[in-house]
Order: C-alpha cells, then sequence, then structure tokens
C-alpha cells in the first residue's frame, strides 16, 4: 500500500484518504464521511452514529458494509490508527442510502470536486513529488516560479507560467501594476533569502506583486517551501495554520507582515523529505484557495 495520502475539505471538514497504487485508486475515512454529512465534529458521536448505520444497512441488506476495509490514517494527535475506509463508489452508495437530506450537495463535490480546474491542478501538484522537475526548478528565483506554475497550470490556463501583462486586484487592494511588474519581480529576485525574516519577508513581497492572472498562492507556497528547504532545511506544516487566520495574516501583511511571520515561524518542520508532509501541504494549499 501506497503511502500516498490526501485531505479534502467539504464545508470546512476534513475528508482523509489513502491512495492503493496496487489497485489505482483512492480509499476514503468513513468516519470522516459520517461526520460531513451530520455536520459533527466529535468524533465519539461519529463512531457510535457509524456503528448503528451499519446495522441498520445489515438488517436491510445492502451490501456496503461487508466490503468495508480498514487502514491506517493520520488522527488528529499526528498518530496513525486503523479506521473504516471505502472506495469512491462504495461512499457514493453511502451517501445514497443516508438518512438524512444532506447527501446531496456532498454527492456533487465529492463527484466532480476532481474534475475542476483546481482538482487537476491539484493532481498535477501531488505528482510533483515524484517529479524530477522538483530537483530541477531554480529556487528562489522569478524562473523558478514560472516553473512551477507552468507545471501545475499547464493544460488548464492558456496563460500556465507567464506573468501578467494586465492588472489585477482583489477585495478592492490592487496588485503592483503590470506597467512595472517586470522591474518588481526583479527587485523581489534580488531580495536576501538566507534567514528565516529575510525569505517571510520575500514570500510576503510576491504577494503584494501577485506575478499571475490565477494560481499566485498556491504557486508562491511551493515556491516559499523551496526556498526555506535549501536556506534552513525547513519547511512550512501548512496544516498547522489556520485557513481563516492565514488569509487575514496575507491580508494584513500588505502593511503589517508580523502576523503572518509569527503563522510561519510556529509551522517550521525539518520534515523536508517526508512525502506526506508535502501531500498535506498540497491539500492545505489548495484548500485556501476555496470560496467560502
Amino acid at each position: 500500500m501506497s503511502e500516498k495520502t490526501s485531505i479534502r475539505f467539504f464545508n470546512d471538514r476534513e475528508v482523509r484518504a489513502v491512495w492503493d497504487e496496487e489497485n489505482s485508486k483512492w480509499w476514503f475515512s468513513v468516519l470522516d464521511i459520517i461526520g460531513v454529512l451530520n455536520e459533527q465534529d466529535d468524533y465519539e458521536k461519529n463512531r457510535n452514529y457509524w456503528k448503528y448505520l451499519k446495522a441498520k444497512l445489515k438488517r436491510e441488506s445492502i451490501q456496503l458494509v461487508s466490503a468495508t476495509t480498514q487502514l491506517k490514517l493520520t488522527a488528529a494527535d499526528g498518530k496513525k490508527y486503523k479506521t473504516d475506509v471505502m472506495d469512491y463508489n462504495q461512499v457514493i452508495e453511502l451517501a445514497k442510502n443516508f438518512p438524512n437530506n444532506k447527501s446531496a450537495p456532498f454527492i456533487q463535490w465529492f463527484s466532480y470536486s476532481d474534475e475542476t480546474i483546481d482538482g487537476k491542478s491539484k493532481t498535477k501538484a501531488y505528482a510533483l513529488f515524484e517529479s524530477s522537475l522538483l530537483e530541477s526548478i531554480e529556487v528562489g528565483t522569478i524562473n523558478g516560479l514560472k516553473q512551477i506554475h507552468a507545471y501545475l497550470f499547464g493544460g488548464l490556463y492558456d496563460f500556465a507560467g507567464k506573468i501578467r501583462t494586465v492588472n489585477i486586484s482583489k477585495g478592492g487592494f490592487k496588485f503592483a501594476a503590470a506597467e512595472f511588474l517586470p522591474q518588481t519581480l526583479a527587485s523581489i529576485e534580488k531580495m536576501p533569502e538566507s534567514a528565516f525574516e529575510q525569505i517571510a519577508e520575500k514570500y510576503v513581497e510576491m504577494n503584494i506583486a501577485h506575478p499571475f492572472r490565477e494560481g499566485n498562492g498556491r504557486t508562491t507556497r511551493i515556491w516559499l517551501d523551496l526556498i526555506l528547504k535549501r536556506s534552513l532545511k525547513k519547511c512550512v506544516d501548512w496544516s498547522k495554520i489556520n485557513k481563516k487566520d492565514y488569509l487575514d495574516a496575507m491580508e494584513q501583511s500588505v502593511c503589517d507582515s508580523l502576523k503572518i511571520k509569527f503563522l510561519l515561524n510556529n509551522a517550521l518542520t525539518d520534515k523536508i523529505n517526508d512525502r506526506e508532509m508535502f501531500m498535506k501541504g498540497i491539500d492545505y494549499s489548495y484548500y485556501y484557495e476555496e470560496a467560502e
């Protein structure tokens, strides 16, 4: 069994999954699905509900339960525990047989989440860990940033890997003017990156520049981790940074970068070559970009 893992988010609740290399499919945590469908975060309540539902489905002669598999998934305490998992078709069947009216939006999300531009880009991001490109990316340069963007969004956007030539804004804030963007990016590229404060400041400035029309956050977070890895032998454990805290800190960083530096510094880890850390980072990075 491969150690490739994934965390997807439905209404801000985690759905953990693990990749089965031999059978080429994902296995999803049943308790996470139960929590999502019941809008319940309490582990014991979800476990008890699953016991009740298993018995109910058995009585109704639904074969879903007998095919349930157990695999080890990482829990909130960082340890791995055996838990019931289901494959894609079983999850859809479970949702269809769920005794409430909340399953329809979940089924729609679960069925189509991998077919969106973000879903396809995320699949590419997962593959980056095994890709030879990861080792060939120019760390800390604009060209390296373009390499990452081109890889994530190639075939999805016609501007993949290309610096924008139009002005963009978000929430009333105007990012660096396209007219001066080449000079701005050249200045950012020259910024020092030998200490954490310097690296974090370089990351903040790149965010303010927003060099691409779309996909800036996902691209620059990978770019940041590569700089940290080379200079400090560290990377960010993005799962330790709450989505709202991160978005608020990045918004504030235009005037004051203290909060984002604090969040990043507190989430640093030396697990720079850990596959699960990389995959989890991708999951959270894409989660930050999901609309509320």
